[in-house]
């Protein structure tokens, strides 16, 4: 990599990424909507350019490219616009070809996969997504190794399951934290006593551009957390590193309907229940063979440092 773009640069996953571009020395343009976000972001990166750009107009994302080799896609959306992840993956694909920019890492999550039918999911498992939000996440996987196999394009797909850390603001991890630091009571959706994964968000930053740094082209990876943790035992944990007695509550799916009369985020996300009562835990041993192994920050380590951020905000 000579240069690179992150698109949805201010994202959680986008401002991970950044810190291992300083490290390498690589310079790195930054994309999103809103300048201010990128300027508070990555201000205090010498190597960073911030470039406001609208990625649903082929025009700007077009220009958001140019000049970079590598791109990295960490766009997120909120629930009720999931259904643009397709639209806006094929906007970057024709802004890149047409650019002549050479590779396109997508950042993607567990959604593709479905029902687990395994107690770890790899990177064979069947995507049968039954969701609407997982079809949306597949369809756009899809279309990434698609323009892998056209040629013209080298590609990947980079899964992550829940994640958590400095600048993860949205999720259900960060919900945890927010409650744990307020002194509040989290009210966890589904079932409480089940295991479930979260990674920390600077190990996957690294991860991402290492793998991006190798031959892992035209393939998914899995990178999951340090292991399957109960969702108690994580809940439990940051309100102690936070000072407090855990205070929690189990919210099942007809007070979510209730609740989703009023709010259309809590409404899109009674789908995805379904991931509090069957897991989905990666096998991420094929990109560990890859790369000659993983680092992963253990759960007590990364709740210290984003109670520590949050702390500091």
């Amino acid at each position: 990599m000579e240069r690179a773009a992150i698109f949805g640069g201010a994202g959680a996953i986008g401002q991970s990424i950044a810190p291992e571009f300083e490290r390498r020395g690589i310079p790195f343009r930054v994309v999103g909507r809103s300048r201010e976000k990128l300027d508070r972001a990555f201000s205090g990166f010498s190597r960073a350019e911030i470039f406001p750009a609208n990625l649903a107009e082929l025009r700007d994302a077009g220009a958001a490219a140019r000049g970079v080799d590598t791109i990295f896609y960490c766009v997120g959306l909120p629930y009720p616009s999931h259904h643009l992840h397709p639209v806006l993956i094929k906007t970057t694909i024709e802004a890149a070809k047409m650019v002549n920019a050479r590779r396109l890492v997508l950042v993607s999550s567990v959604y593709p996969y479905g029902v687990p039918r395994t107690s770890r999911v790899a990177e064979t498992h069947p995507r049968e997504p039954h969701t609407r939000k997982g079809g949306y996440r597949k369809e756009q996987e899809d279309l990434v190794l698609a323009a892998h196999s056209a040629g013209g394009l080298e590609t990947m797909v980079v899964r992550l399951p829940d994640f958590y850390g400095p600048h993860a603001d949205i999720g259900l991890a960060q919900m945890v934290f927010s409650a744990a630091v307020a002194g509040k009571t989290i009210n966890w959706p589904g079932v409480i006593n089940m295991p479930h994964e979260f990674v920390f968000v600077p190990d996957a930053g690294s991860v991402i551009v290492e793998a991006a740094a190798r031959d892992c082209y035209g393939e998914a990876w899995n990178y999951g957390g340090p292991g399957a943790i109960n969702v108690l035992d994580f809940i439990t944990r940051v309100y102690r590193a936070a000072g407090r007695a855990p205070q929690y509550r189990a919210v099942g799916k007809g007070i979510l309907r209730i609740a989703g009369w009023f709010n259309s985020e809590i409404r899109e996300a009674i789908e995805m229940l379904y991931l509090q009562e069957t897991p989905v835990i990666l096998d991420d041993s094929k990109l560990a063979a890859k790369l000659g192994g993983l680092h992963k920050t253990s759960y007590d380590e990364g709740i210290r440092r984003t109670i520590e951020s949050l702390r500091q905000a």
